[in-house]
C-alpha cells in the first residue's frame, strides 16, 4: 500500500503571515514540508496538531515500509 495521506498544520511566519507546515509519507519515510525559507511559529494548540500529524505519519510510514 502506498500512502498518499497528507496533514497540514497552521502556523505563522516570522512576519506574522499565515502559513502551513505539511506532513506526508513518501516511500516509508515521514516528510515535513515547511514554508520556504521561513520560520514556522506555532501556537500551543497547533503544536498538538503537528504532534498528532507526525504520530499518524509514523504509523503510515511503518505500514508502508513493512509491505
Amino acid at each position: 500500500m502506498n500512502s498518499h495521506r497528507e496533514w497540514s498544520v497552521s502556523c505563522r511566519d516570522i512576519a506574522g503571515r499565515r502559513r502551513e507546515v505539511t506532513v506526508l509519507v513518501r516511500q516509508g519515510q515521514v516528510v515535513l514540508v515547511a514554508p520556504p525559507g521561513e520560520m514556522a511559529i506555532f501556537t500551543p494548540l497547533d503544536v498538538g496538531r503537528l504532534r498528532a500529524a507526525l504520530r499518524d505519519a509514523v504509523v503510515d510510514a511503518s505500514v508502508d515500509s513493512n509491505q
